[in-house]
């Protein structure tokens, strides 16, 4: 009797902790605090709050196109420095957008080398394969050039990493907007693709804006007109007519004179200093003129980098790029090195996004939608209720069979049922996770799990009594006997939970968490507290008498 008090101890002190998980400390009992208390502790999911549902195509020959970039700005100063001679380092075939298809074409990993002397060849290939030699193929080109080709293997890792850093990127601009308990994670359903859920979105289109930006605020300096031409076949005749390949045509109204007027610029091609280069943006208001700006603050080895560039440059423009565009263009004056602003005419909206996007850094390439759908609160609350309605119902059939078909048993198995609901429900408290409609269902199915638990228990000390053992010897080898077969059922449906959960979706998640809570009340619930509770009544039986089963 000592041991069985100790046990029951034991389960009321675990339904004490497990209701704690599902309300916390609410502030009073009504129905309307519980419900608020519950709410707060397990989070709904997009398909019962509401909410938006994303899939995104990031577009990883983007990143592809800046690396090479960036290589051949390496090549030609490595080649500089060497006194290697060449007339050209550039991209014949760089990444663009096929206007008729508004598909990007291109060969973005291709590099070519012009113009290297025979007497320099040996040399030149010598140092490109001591220092390019593990990230691309070098191979002779046409009219004694030499061509650098990315490696698959290395370009399939950088469209791995860019497809992480865009999720990473999306996850911080997410969260700087104060979306609770978002999903964002690769979509295994297509290649490069990302699943973003977002519960109790209200302003769908400013958070598309937000995640879809790339925000790549940029820093070129200007070749040509600092006051831009009026089009970009102006631009061309300016430049001999052709466009140097370490030149780009960037359009925008960022002229020193303030013309607001679509102008184009002729811009180098590699940026002095990118998103990437941003440690920290700050929304501020110029005390001279009262215009909205963006006071940003460039890593060390960034402002180290524009330190040299602007000393080198007094007197030359740069360019500010945002977002493909130019925003402004400067003259510069003095040496700056890891400060400075951003001026625009830019609304208290525009500037409070801008700082959030420069401050969670510059996604690795463009994303483009491939699904947008949304869930109105009015489906989340009508899923909720016929959900409920659902779950409920199950219980209340399931208690009335088990009383029914079990007589006295019947109410062990209710109560070891009850207790498994706020055991599932405390679990899912705790850890703060997420209730979706599959989870409704996972919560149901549990039910039945359980149910299915206590049907081999009860069954098997049937037979035991059919086969004349007492009622304590007939609960006893009931329970040992039933034990292996449930351990045995509910560790290959939580390996099966596993997979979903490492595999699924959203929806599916949830539906693998509760499943898999579930089964692990189940087990200490049917198997513990069932047993207790027969010996509980075993220990007030009449010698000889039976239990009710």
């Amino acid at each position: 009797m000592k041991n069985l008090k100790n046990r029951v101890a034991l389960i009321i002190a675990i339904l004490v902790v497990f209701l704690y998980g599902i309300f916390g400390i609410p502030s009073g009992f009504s129905g309307t605090d519980l419900a608020a208390a519950l709410t707060k502790r397990i989070n709904l999911g997009l398909d019962l709050r509401g909410g938006a549902h994303l899939v995104l195509q990031v577009q990883v020959k983007e990143a592809v196109n800046s690396e090479t970039d960036n290589t051949v700005v390496r090549i030609q100063q490595d080649l500089k420095t060497a006194n290697l001679g060449f007339s050209q380092v550039f991209k014949p075939n760089p990444l663009k957008t096929d206007p008729k298809t508004n598909q990007e074409v291109g060969q973005p990993g291709l590099i070519e080398i012009d113009g290297v002397s025979q007497l320099n060849a040996s040399a030149v290939r010598s140092l490109l394969d001591e220092k390019y030699s593990n990230e691309y193929d070098i191979n002779d080109g046409p009219n004694g050039s030499i061509t650098l080709t990315m490696k698959p293997l290395v370009e399939r890792d950088l469209n791995e990493k860019t497809v992480q850093q865009a999720i990473e990127t999306i996850n911080d601009r997410v969260n700087a907007l104060g979306v609770s308990e978002p999903l964002i994670q690769e979509y295994n359903l297509g290649a490069n693709q990302i699943l973003v859920e977002l519960p109790g979105i209200s302003d769908l289109d400013r958070v598309k804006t937000i995640i879809q930006s790339t925000a790549r605020l940029e820093i070129h300096a200007v070749d040509g007109d600092p006051n831009g031409y009026p089009d970009e076949q102006s631009a061309l005749q300016a430049m001999g007519g052709t466009l140097p390949p370490d030149n780009v045509l960037v359009h925008g109204s960022g002229a020193p004179n303030g013309s607001d007027g679509d102008k184009v610029y002729v811009l180098k091609r590699v940026a002095v200093v990118e998103g990437t280069d941003f440690r920290s943006a700050e929304p501020g208001v110029d005390s001279n003129t009262g215009q909205r700006i963006v006071n940003f603050t460039l890593t060390n080895e960034a402002g180290d980098r524009f330190w040299d560039y602007t000393s080198a440059n007094v007197g030359k423009s740069m360019a500010v790029v945002m977002g493909g565009r130019v925003r402004e263009v400067a003259n510069i004056e003095s040496g700056i090195r890891d400060s400075g602003m951003i001026r625009g005419t830019f609304s208290q909206e525009e500037v409070m996004d801008l700082s959030k996007l420069l401050r969670t850094g510059a996604l690795p390439a463009s994303l483009v939608y491939l699904q947008q759908q949304t869930v109105g609160a009015s489906l989340g609350a009508d899923s909720i209720r016929e959900g409920v309605t659902a779950a409920v119902s199950g219980v209340l059939l399931v208690w009335i069979f088990m009383l029914i078909y079990y007589r006295g048993s019947g109410v062990n198995a209710d109560l070891a049922l009850f207790l498994n609901l706020v055991i599932l429900l405390g679990f899912m408290g705790f850890s703060h996770a997420t209730l979706t409609l599959p989870g409704i269902a996972g919560v149901i199915l549990t039910i039945g799990m359980g149910v299915d638990s206590n049907v081999l228990i009860f069954e098997r000390i049937r037979e035991e009594i059919r086969a004349g053992k007492s009622a304590a010897a007939a609960v006893d080898q009931g329970f040992a006997h039933a034990w292996i077969t449930i351990v045995d059922t509910h560790v290959t449906t939580i390996v099966s939970a596993a997979i979903l959960f490492l595999f699924g979706t959203g929806p599916v998640k949830g539906f693998a968490t509760t499943l898999t809570f579930g089964l692990l009340a189940n087990l200490f619930t049917a198997v513990y507290v069932s047993r207790v509770i027969f010996e509980g009544h075993l220990n007030k039986l009449k010698p000889g008498e039976m239990v009710s089963i």
